[in-house]
């Protein structure tokens, strides 16, 4: 085969993925069509509480209402900071109503964090629960806070509002992590979601029999098809108790107890969760009910496949597919089916979904042919709008790319390159390499290093500092950071996680601190990470 051919073969048979989709729709607006068809059907579940579609509906009406008098429309972000719970369903699908996108917030995060996260959204309203209030009090003048959990914003008609979004407008904004010490807002629109959702129908269709196990922290891009998918089909979703996904017995429970279809873990925790059910053959017959589970957010391999099919696809017949994707392509761009039987040595992460178009770029931005490593960029539907308020990152990482190869990339010819190291497969799957630079996955949860290593920067003491993740053992990560002080500074690791635990969610935050008089370099100056000293677990 020649160069050229290789490199088509990719582009004309590998990304044929055009399809059609609801382009048009919203979020919402397939909400309330479902909501016409199944209005008694049970939607939400949360311990023993319960809302049906049409609840939900009407509830969420309502608060979309006080929303538009406060000025909530189209691409204005309302700030959502709750606990899992019926609240935030009812706060996102509120949000959405009233014509605006949601901004997720972490209540675990530090309050400093939170500030900056509303002020550089330029967030004026934010939803929370009771028990938040007090923390938000310094949040500052401009920005209003709406408690849920308060019967008196619930008034008024419970009709379905006039229409005012079209599928281009601002759906949600997450943050990430970035490598810059500031997090970066991911803009997604409507119509990147509603395609991601259909494909996610098409390929593994839900019915109205089927209940969704919501567990992934809502500020994780995750959520979003566990929080979006069953309300366009009739199924329903069940809300896991705060914290509940850190522990496989609560999993197991309400699993059990709702008849849980599908589910999803990073493969970190579906190794405890399979470990856990490995020694309780009772708890394992109690999930029979499971269908598909979803693994994403970390490399997933042939051992955690065969843990899997041994314990629950031989004796429930519960199947596992690996999804794969960054949050600037609108949570997973592609798939893989893992097989139950002649177990391959690596589990690739698959072939792009609908309306996707996948690209191995090497150096000069030029396509590279199936085995050739490369960065791997996507193109597509999926794509991002961009970061919100950072054009200067945006235009550094969603490019618009020109040459003969790229003529057959639809619209507007945007890519997001993603720092993903990766190759095309002779089959058409994809194989993932690992990263090109310091950003890791901790429990599917993405981490600049180089955020925390500027968040370190600033403390007062640090003269520098370099923070690695460290694996001991099968399923535990630690963050490390080490740090040389300035010289006559007196350094306190006590204080040092005091500073950080002010400025750094706690997944962010350091387990391990060493602290060097110098760093070991390399011939050319730089820091041999190589070098640095295994820490001492006595200091944390």
């Amino acid at each position: 085969m020649t160069i050229e051919k290789n490199k088509l073969k990719t582009l004309d048979e590998f990304n044929d993925t055009g399809a059609d989709y609801p382009e048009d729709k919203t979020i919402h607006g397939l909400f309330e069509e479902q909501v016409e068809r199944t209005p008694e059907h049970t939607a939400a579940v949360f311990g023993n509480r319960k809302l049906s579609y049409r609840q939900l509906n009407e509830k969420a009406n309502r608060l979309a209402r006080l929303l538009r008098s406060k000025g909530v429309g189209p691409d204005i972000l309302v700030g959502i900071m709750v606990e899992r719970s019926l609240e935030m369903v009812v706060g996102i699908y509120g949000i959405l109503k009233a014509g605006g996108a949601y901004l997720p917030i972490s209540t675990s995060n530090p309050v400093i964090r939170t500030v900056h996260l509303l002020k550089e959204s330029g967030t004026k309203v934010l939803l929370t629960q009771g028990k938040f209030f007090a923390a938000l009090e310094v949040v500052g003048e401009g920005i209003e806070i709406i408690n849920l959990e308060d019967d008196g914003i619930y008034q008024g008609p419970a009709s379905n509002l006039p229409v005012v979004n079209t599928s281009r407008d601002v759906v949600y904004v997450i943050y990430t992590s970035g490598s810059t010490g500031k997090p970066k807002g991911v803009a997604i629109e409507h119509r990147s979601v509603v395609n991601r959702l259909h494909w996610m129908q098409c390929k593994y269709p839900l019915t109205v029999g089927d209940m969704i196990l919501q567990k992934t922290p809502f500020f994780f891009d995750v959520s979003v098809w566990e929080m979006f998918w069953w309300a366009m089909t009739g199924a329903g979703v069940c809300f896991l108790p705060p914290g509940g996904e850190k522990f496989p017995q609560f999993i197991v429970e309400a699993a059990a107890k709702n008849s849980v279809t599908v589910m999803h873990f990073v493969p970190s925790m579906m190794s405890v969760f399979l470990e856990y059910l490995r020694n309780s053959e009772e708890d394992v017959g109690r999930l029979d009910s499971l269908r598909r589970v979803f693994a994403s957010g970390e490399k997933l391999t042939s051992s955690h496949v065969r843990a899997f099919n041994e314990i629950l696809h031989v004796k429930n017949g519960t199947c596992l597919t690996n999804l794969y994707g960054p949050t600037e392509a609108t949570v997973d761009v592609t798939y893989f089916d893992c097989p139950v039987s002649d177990l391959i040595e690596t589990i690739p992460i698959g072939k792009p979904i609908d309306n996707t178009q996948l690209y191995i770029l090497g150096e000069g931005n030029q396509i590279n042919g199936v085995g050739e490593e490369g960065e791997l960029s996507i193109g597509g539907v999926g794509v991002a709008r961009g970061y919100l308020n950072n054009p200067e990152m945006t235009s550094q990482k969603f490019l618009g790319v020109q040459g003969p190869f790229f003529k057959k990339v639809p619209g507007r010819r945007r890519l997001y390159k993603t720092g993903d190291l990766a190759r095309w497969m002779p089959d058409g799957n994809v194989d993932f390499l690992g990263r090109q630079d310091h950003q890791v996955k901790i429990h599917g949860l993405r981490i600049e290093l180089g955020e925390i290593e500027s968040v370190i920067s600033g403390y007062p003491a640090v003269r520098e500092n370099v923070v690695l993740v460290k694996q001991y053992g099968k399923n535990i990560t630690m963050i490390v950071a080490y740090v040389v002080s300035k010289s006559n500074e007196l350094f306190s690791v006590k204080e040092l996680k005091l500073y950080l635990k002010e400025r750094l969610p706690d997944y962010m935050t350091p387990t391990l601190f060493v602290a060097l008089e110098q760093f070991p370099l390399t011939p050319s100056g730089k820091v041999d990470r190589n070098a640095l000293p295994e820490p001492q677990f006595s200091n944390t």
